[in-house]
């Protein structure tokens, strides 16, 4: 595909997709404001760009929890693949792949995670949500690591799902030939629509445990070998008891401004929790990044990488696989850019200086 920009992509995608299901992938929290708030965080921070240095080769290739992949952009897990493309998870995870980086796949993905790991060409992550079913959780653990899945991305920020407007006046709800595909044993894969409410925010309010705390992670420890990623954090301390707790990275994100609605965006709080964390676990981000210019702005301010999520979705809609590959190859031509305009040959030359000079 041959499109010059995301934003090209997500026009795309919304002439494409059913209104139901564009309001469910673009929609954010209440009034939307910490949605627009990650958005416009990053027009607010200028890059100081070196000159005169040799930028005739760039090197984009990092490594995140020891897995090498082609840029420091991956794709950030979301829910429900299918109703943007026939082919769901199986055409993102390939175009991760055809992109030469990570993919994490949801909880609520409509495809079963042996089957995507074996689409892959890349690491595939798990998003994780604990149910109030343990032994249902334990399970999905158990078969997530045995499918090959190579690490836990544990999301944090959703004890009840954020109130998202849209999806309450649509009623949201999946077809009854989708659902969540990894949790039909369980009897827990149907998501209807429901009453004058989201069905999704009455699925979670019914098998979602509102009542987790910081023991989950010593009891996840104890049922899997894969290394344990916090998702949902902003705030420094809560960080540092991620990686006390044992977590082998964060991932700093405020759930792409679907739950709180007052949520501070993503950027802003980065740097004092890289401070806090001070190397104890691989920090990763997401939330609002559209252009490789918010990639190295993440980087200078101490991220590992940075995960995308709504732009994988646009270009599924608009090609399949080819759009994702497409997504993200436009992101990486950015970053390729952006660095050689900033005076950064690799990575490691992304240094806070460039914004706070």
């Amino acid at each position: 595909m041959d499109v010059l920009n995301l934003h090209e992509l997500e026009a795309l995608a919304k002439a494409k997709l059913p209104q139901m299901a564009w309001d469910y992938y673009a929609s954010g929290a209440d009034d939307e404001r910490c949605l627009r708030r990650n958005l416009e965080a990053y027009e607010a921070i200028l890059l100081h760009y070196h000159v005169l240095v040799d930028v005739a080769r760039r090197e984009l290739a990092t490594t995140v929890l020891g897995e090498r992949i082609a840029m420091p952009i991956a794709v950030a897990p979301t829910a429900f693949h299918r109703l943007a493309h026939p082919d769901g998870e199986l055409a993102s995870v390939r175009g991760a792949g055809d992109a030469g980086t990570l993919f994490i796949l949801s909880t609520l993905s409509n495809t079963p995670v042996e089957d995507v790991v074996a689409a892959a060409s890349g690491p595939v992550w798990f998003q994780l949500y604990v149910y109030r079913d343990r032994a249902a959780t334990a399970a999905l653990v158990q078969r997530v690591e045995a499918a090959g899945c190579r690490a836990l991305v544990l999301t944090v920020d959703a004890p009840l799902l954020g109130r998202r407007e849209r999806d309450v006046r649509n009623r949201f709800g999946l077809p009854p030939e989708l659902g969540v595909s990894n949790l039909h044993a369980a009897g827990y894969a149907p998501v209807p629509a429901a009453g004058g409410e989201s069905g999704l925010a009455a699925y979670f309010a019914t098998l979602l445990d509102p009542a987790l705390t910081w023991d989950v992670l010593p009891w996840l420890r104890s049922i899997t070998k894969l290394p344990i990623v916090v998702k949902g954090i902003v705030r420094a301390d809560d960080a540092v008891r991620a990686v006390t707790h044992g977590a082998a990275g964060i991932v700093v994100s405020n759930h792409g401004g679907r739950q709180l609605d007052a949520s501070p965006a993503t950027i802003d709080v980065l740097p004092r929790i890289v401070d806090a964390v001070a190397g104890r676990g691989e920090i990763l981000l997401d939330g609002g990044v559209r252009r490789g210019t918010d990639v190295v702005k993440a980087l200078a301010l101490g991220a590992r990488a940075v995960l995308v999520g709504r732009p994988v979705l646009w270009g599924l809609t608009a090609g399949g696989r080819e759009g994702v590959a497409a997504a993200l190859g436009v992101l990486r031509r950015e970053l390729d850019l952006a660095m050689a305009l900033c005076g950064c040959a690799d990575l490691g030359a992304i240094t806070r200086d460039l914004v706070t000079p």
